[in-house]
């Protein structure tokens, strides 16, 4: 057959056609293996693309694919240009049918995007799930064990809204906030408030790191809750231990200082040491003295304005609670320790009315310290009335000594060591030579003693010769109409305190 004469619009058609890419002009053209092709090409691509899935066509196939349609467009109209369309169809009627049928790919595509928008919703909403499940994971495990979590369930939701703000995850990202901020605050719910603390602080920093916007009202969330929980751990751990810088009511004050919280600071202090003062009076002064002496410690971690007060509220009420600790520690016969917290007040505080009573049931818990028997009760408080006896005290030994009492009346005295004195072999020797040199100078010092039983205690120096000698204790017993003598001497294995009685003349 002779080749038709050229005709543009038939080419226009049959191009118009394989542009489709369902090969329709090669079938107007009876070219049945090129319509094959793009036959084949299309059913490819199709596999390829469907079903929809976020990643969409790779994009090597897709590039391939619309070469591939646009070199059978073209083929197709150079081919038609000079060979008539079979069937017989008008040209124009053949590019208008092309240009209808363009909108099956194009409504293709449009509806592929739309299957590949849906997809990339679908697996936004199951990332939106799956962090829902981590925030209430970490919930489960407590703040500290589940801190990385909540870390990380915050930041894809910020992704979530930051990279896909129009979807549907997005969209619902705010109720989720509010139900991440009541899952990290838990131990604030269920009223633990020291371990709500840390989570509560980290919610305040949330807003460093998401717009303020998406948070709206919960940028503020955490404060009120902060600052209850703040009040609430502090004064619970009040007096139980020390806090630097005021512990959690130091940082209530400084955080929120113009807070309903903080206003109640000053009372409740005052109400912890009122009922800690009152505690002194029971079974256990010593720890409930330890604990105030905390709150004092604390205290003057706070702000000036207050702490200041505070802190000299509970050291009155420290000073108290030494004095009744030490009787306490004496009651109880744990008289080293009683001796020394005693000692301690009087040396502390000299201007305490109670100062010379706690000296003297320290030199009473000194004594009973290695002497039991002088620790039976406290001793006594003033003096008896009626006569007092004499005794002498004279020390021979080369070193000083300190002699402690208690009886009837309670005390010491000192003597200076003895220049010309030495120690002696043995207590045989002692007892017969010791204070007896009437040509020594022996230091002396007589005591005037109410009537009863005493308890002694003697004290060398560390100094001279004597520095190996011990503390010795013993009894005696003052009688009316007597004058009593004691004698100090240290011998090489000991030391004695003989003691010699001598009527008084009537």
């Amino acid at each position: 057959m002779p080749p038709a004469p050229a005709d543009p619009w038939r080419a226009v058609a049959v191009g118009l056609l394989n542009l489709t890419g369902l090969g329709l002009g090669y079938v107007l053209l009876r070219r049945w293996l090129s319509a094959a092709a793009c036959w084949v090409a299309t059913a490819a691509l199709l596999l390829v693309a469907l079903p929809a899935d976020v990643d969409g066509v790779p994009g090597a196939a897709l590039v391939a694919y619309v070469a591939l349609v646009a070199l059978s467009a073209a083929d197709g109209a150079r081919r038609a240009l000079r060979t008539p369309l079979r069937p017989a169809l008008s040209a124009p009627v053949a590019a208008v049918l092309g240009l209808v049928l363009l909108a099956v790919p194009a409504g293709g595509a449009w509806a592929y995007d739309g299957a590949r928008d849906e997809a990339i919703e679908k697996m936004l909403l199951d990332r939106l799930a799956t962090t829902d499940e981590l925030v209430d994971t970490a919930s489960e495990k407590g703040f500290s064990a589940g801190e990385k979590d909540f870390r990380s369930a915050l930041a894809d939701y910020r992704a979530l809204v930051e990279d896909h703000p129009d979807s549907r995850a997005a969209k619902r990202v705010p109720d989720r906030l509010e139900a991440f901020y009541e899952a990290v605050a838990v131990p604030y719910r269920e009223k633990e408030y020291c371990e709500a603390v840390s989570p509560l602080k980290y919610l305040r920093t949330v807003p460093e790191t998401m717009d303020k916007d998406r948070l709206g009202s919960l940028v503020e969330w955490p404060d009120d809750r902060l600052a209850t929980s703040l009040y609430e751990c502090g004064v619970f751990r009040l007096g139980d231990s020390s806090a630097s810088n005021g512990g959690e009511l130091g940082e209530l004050l400084r955080t929120f200082p113009e807070s309903e919280q903080a206003a109640k600071v000053e009372p409740a202090f005052h109400d912890e040491i009122e009922a800690r003062s009152k505690a002194l009076s029971g079974d256990d002064p010593c720890t409930v003295t330890d604990a105030l002496r905390q709150i004092g410690e604390t205290a003057d971690g706070l702000p000036d304005d207050p702490g200041d007060g505070l802190r000299k509220d509970a050291d009155s009420a420290v000073e108290s609670g030494v004095y009744e600790c030490g009787v306490d520690e004496f009651e109880d016969g744990d008289f080293e320790d009683a001796s020394k917290t005693l000692y301690d007040f009087a040396d502390t505080y000299k201007g305490n009315k109670k100062a010379k009573r706690a000296r003297q049931i320290a030199i009473a818990a000194e004594i009973a310290a290695e002497r039991p028997a002088a620790g039976r009760k406290l001793p006594p408080s003033g003096s008896p009335g009626g006569s007092r006896m004499p005794m002498e005290f004279t020390n021979d030994a080369p070193s000083a000594v300190e002699i402690l009492y208690t009886g009837p009346v309670t005390g010491t005295l000192s003597l200076k060591a003895c220049g010309s004195c030495d120690t002696y072999s043995s207590y045989a020797e002692g007892n017969l030579s010791a204070c007896n040199d009437s040509g020594k100078n022996y230091p002396k010092t007589t005591l005037r003693l109410p009537a009863g039983n005493y308890h002694f205690l003697v004290k060398y120096t560390e100094d001279g010769d004597s520095d190996y000698a011990q503390n010795y204790t013993d009894g005696s017993k003052v009688e009316p109409g007597y004058t009593y003598t004691q004698c100090t001497y240290v011998v090489e294995t000991g030391f004695g305190l003989p003691s010699d009685e001598t009527p008084l003349d009537t």
